[in-house]
């Protein structure tokens, strides 16, 4: 095993038309709009003075579509994309395709709010952020961190709920805390980490137009 190794790099996919709309999109597979699209190729600018050896996106096409224009604007032909659904965004049930802010009006402020961002608030037929941590982290530690640990620099492009229950496990956020992380469009999180999968150095890149 070399003594070096890799980083982790993390984005969400860019705008989505379920995103554009205002919908709790889950794990409907909308599309990203021109817009996102547009965007994730100039993510690309925050990768490419990077390595990259291993790139792996969820299911869901925004993530992929997004990742696909990152890494062929930046040059890196020869990399191929792995799916994984592990890394998939939370499964909203029966929440999935209402529109948040008539949603907010419906649930009341302070439901809405544990529904968005708590560590274990529930929604009829989906998913807890707890329950997405419960398959990220285990696909994190068992399937990404080996590669790391032997060198490669891995790009991971997934969703807000799952790019949240992955950084609480990186970063070591508290149940209480993890409420309070939001996770933009436009931004790349570049980790070095320990034998455990944990962060010892993070650098945020972010687009300047976002």
């Amino acid at each position: 095993m070399t003594s070096k190794k890799g980083r982790l790099i993390i984005t969400r996919h860019h705008e989505s038309e379920w995103n554009k709309l205002g919908k709790w999109t889950g794990v409907h597979d909308a599309d990203l709009t021109s817009h996102g699209l547009e965007m994730a190729h100039k993510m690309s600018e925050l990768i490419k003075d990077l390595e990259i050896n291993r790139a792996i996106s969820s299911n869901l096409k925004r993530a992929h579509k997004t990742l696909e224009a990152m890494l062929q604007t930046a040059g890196f032909h020869n990399v191929l994309i792995e799916k994984n659904p592990e890394i998939n965004e939370r499964d909203y049930g029966e929440y999935t395709g209402k529109n948040k802010w008539k949603m907010k009006e419906i649930l009341g402020e302070k439901r809405f709010n544990c529904v968005r961002r708590e560590w274990d608030c529930p929604v009829p037929g989906g998913e807890t952020l707890k329950m997405v941590y419960d398959r990220v982290v285990p696909y994190y530690r068992e399937i990404i961190l080996p590669d790391i640990k032997e060198g490669k620099n891995i790009i991971v492009t997934a969703h807000t709920n799952s790019i949240r229950a992955l950084k609480k496990y990186i970063e070591n956020i508290s149940d209480e805390d993890i409420k309070h992380l939001e996770v933009p469009f436009g931004f790349i999180f570049i980790y070095k980490v320990d034998d455990e999968g944990r962060a010892l150095k993070k650098e945020t890149r972010k687009l300047k137009e976002e």
